[in-house]
């Protein structure tokens, strides 16, 4: 038999309502904060990840799945949002309306990655974006707006980790710095993280391999090598937190995956810890615009892997009570009962009740599929309600049933279901 490929899940109909109720719960919490969904194609120039994303990551040297169409141009499957919709931005004009442009999207992503709890290499994911805005109070905003997004999912004990990685400008005296300090550790690193202190030294603060060594807890700060303006936006926002009364824990060890972000970089945790804790993370990426070929543009967003959100409610145990909506079972008791039975249910539908025909078989066996589907309300048909106009309504959950004129049927459903 077929299976679906490694890294990938099918989400089956009885998942569907905890998918649609995080996805509506997501999407609120952007309204709220007045930003607009934008979508962008599933798949993009391939140069368009390398140069913003980094030649040096991990995303760009393992985890793409890049492919060459048939006119040889090569193209890759999204891997991430913030790339594509700063292209967006650039090639339809958003520069020339009101700034900052507020976007979101929900939309899924792919990296061969190796899959585990709550990563998969088709995954979906929640993002925010907030482009042509400096000033420290956009970054309290999507500070702001990843928090609400969390706690109105129902997430609890959620935890707030910043830091400031500078500006581009200021960063070659703190990788000389910690270059120079890891210089001494380089044999107790693999591979990988030999290659990242050679090209991009930051990101041997982020190795998953090295995170419990004290020499990593001892590295040069980022935060300590800012330069005038980076430390006063950086300040700006602290004092921002403070004024709202947002807990926070500064950790000198964050710096993010990828190549594009620039001073404000933070994520947010559980209360239980763990390797792949993050259930939400982003940053500012101050520089990504002028890697595209635009003018230099602020920006800063966030973003958030459903599957990890779901695994988090699920891991905190939660009983919201989530529900798909039950449906109405219809089930009759002859031909002339069968073609009432269709009309009553087009007339149920266009009052929105949720309404299923059973299967043209006997009573018996219609009732017996009712009960499969977990229906709380049944109505039968017959030659005794089709003479006398009536309807038999029967509780599945009580197994008791009664009559009612077929005139009251509107009112007695709308107090019932």
């Amino acid at each position: 038999m077929f299976q679906s490929p490694r890294g990938t899940a099918d989400i089956l109909p009885q998942e569907q309502a905890l998918w649609s109720y995080v996805r509506s719960k997501l999407t609120y919490s952007a309204d709220l904060f007045g930003y607009q969904r934008i979508d962008t194609p599933i798949f993009e120039d391939t140069a368009l990840f390398s140069r913003t994303v980094g030649e040096e990551t991990d995303i760009v040297q393992k985890e793409m799945y890049s492919f060459e169409d048939r006119g040889g141009q090569s193209l890759t499957l999204r891997p991430e949002g913030t790339a594509a919709v700063c292209r967006a931005y650039l090639q339809h004009g958003l520069h020339n309306l009101a700034q900052p442009q507020r976007l979101y999207y929900l939309c899924p992503m792919f990296r061969y990655d190796r899959p585990q709890a709550g990563r998969f290499r088709q995954f979906n994911q929640f993002g925010i974006e907030a482009i042509g805005e400096s000033d420290a109070i956009i970054d309290l905003e999507v500070i702001q707006l990843a928090i609400h997004s969390m706690s109105n999912l129902g997430l609890q004990n959620m935890r707030l980790v910043l830091n400031n990685i500078g500006d581009h400008s200021d960063r070659k005296n703190y990788i000389d710095a910690l270059k120079e300090h890891l210089a001494t550790h380089t044999s107790n690193m693999g591979e990988d993280d030999r290659r990242r202190y050679e090209t991009n030294p930051l990101r041997v603060l982020d190795s998953k391999e090295l995170s419990q060594e004290t020499f990593i807890d001892l590295a040069p700060k980022s935060a300590d090598f800012l330069g005038v303006d980076a430390k006063d936006h950086w300040e700006e926002l602290l004092g921002y937190l403070e004024l709202m009364g947002i807990s926070y824990t500064l950790d000198h060890k964050l710096v993010r995956g990828l190549d594009y972000y620039t001073r404000t970089v933070f994520e947010i945790h559980p209360a239980v810890t763990g390797a792949q804790s993050a259930v939400c993370a982003g940053g500012r990426y101050d520089g990504l615009f002028e890697e595209l070929g635009g003018k230099s543009t602020p920006g800063i967003g966030f973003a958030a892997g459903i599957e990890r959100l779901i695994l988090n409610l699920q891991t905190q145990t939660y009983e919201g009570g989530i529900s798909a909506k039950k449906p109405l079972i219809l089930c009759y008791n002859g031909i002339p009962a069968k073609n009432d039975a269709i009309k009553l249910a087009e007339t149920l539908r266009s009052e929105d009740q949720l309404v299923l025909l059973a299967p043209n078989r006997s009573l018996k066996s219609q009732l017996r599929f009712a009960s499969g589907t977990e229906a709380n309300l049944v109505l039968i048909i017959g030659e005794n309600e089709l003479r006398e106009g009536n309807i038999t309504c029967r509780d599945m959950s009580r197994g008791d049933q009664l009559v009612i004129p077929r005139s009251d049927l509107l009112n007695y459903l709308k107090q019932n279901t």
